[in-house]
């Protein structure tokens, strides 16, 4: 069944479609960014990929999110399922309207929004199923998940003292995806949130393999 094409439109977003048959890389922004700023990592990552970065739908103070949460590290898991749906439906439906075909599409979330990839991953591996996931954490509490998750590949990277996504969230997380059947590469480095070189340099030696 055709999903209309509102999916996309009413969703901001940029688009573009870089080389024919290349990678798309779907780029989700962190608390308080946009999708402007996080498109500019794609090409770091993978030059020539195609760019899909939607912008989160939820506020907190000004600030731009994926969804709601009740404080810091607390969040709002019915909110969470519900908006990695949405975010399901509009990757689906730029598929068909971008004409992506079978383009692989690999998410690529920092902090909030490694979180939804994560949770898109989860609950929907058959539209998502690759996954890179910056300084991001288990995203559904203290709520088990039993998806069968074979076939779907992520990779995790964190530091060893970040406050906002502490390890023992991480190790649930990476706990929950392999007894899911996930293929998941864990890169834990010094240091707390963020984006480091070092995590840069796994993420493009990850895509080379999940490209071929």
């Amino acid at each position: 069944m055709s999903i209309p094409t509102s999916a996309v439109t009413g969703w901001r977003h940029l688009f573009s479609p870089g080389e024919a048959g290349a990678p798309v890389l779907l780029m989700l922004h962190g608390t308080g960014g946009n999708e402007h700023e996080i498109a500019s990592l794609a090409a770091e990552l993978q030059p020539g990929a195609g760019v899909l970065a939607p912008r989160g739908q939820v506020q907190e103070h000004g600030m731009l999110r994926w969804f709601r949460r009740h404080g810091e590290g607390l969040f709002d898991v019915d909110d969470v399922i519900a908006r990695a749906t949405d975010l399901a439906v509009f990757l689906d439906a730029a598929r068909e309207h971008y004409g992506l075909g079978n383009r692989p599409v690999i998410a690529v979330g920092f902090s909030n929004g490694a979180n939804i990839a994560l949770a898109a991953a989860i609950l929907h591996p058959q539209t998502l199923d690759r996954v890179i996931a910056f300084s991001g954490m288990y995203p559904f509490g203290d709520r088990e998940t039993s998806t069968d998750l074979s076939g779907t590949r992520l990779l995790v990277l964190n530091g060893e003292s970040d406050p906002m996504a502490p390890l023992a969230s991480v190790r649930t997380l990476v706990t929950a995806l392999h007894q899911n059947g996930a293929d998941v590469k864990q890169v834990l480095r010094p240091g707390g949130h963020g984006i480091a070189h070092a995590d840069l340099d796994a993420a493009r030696l990850w895509l080379e393999e999940a490209s071929r």
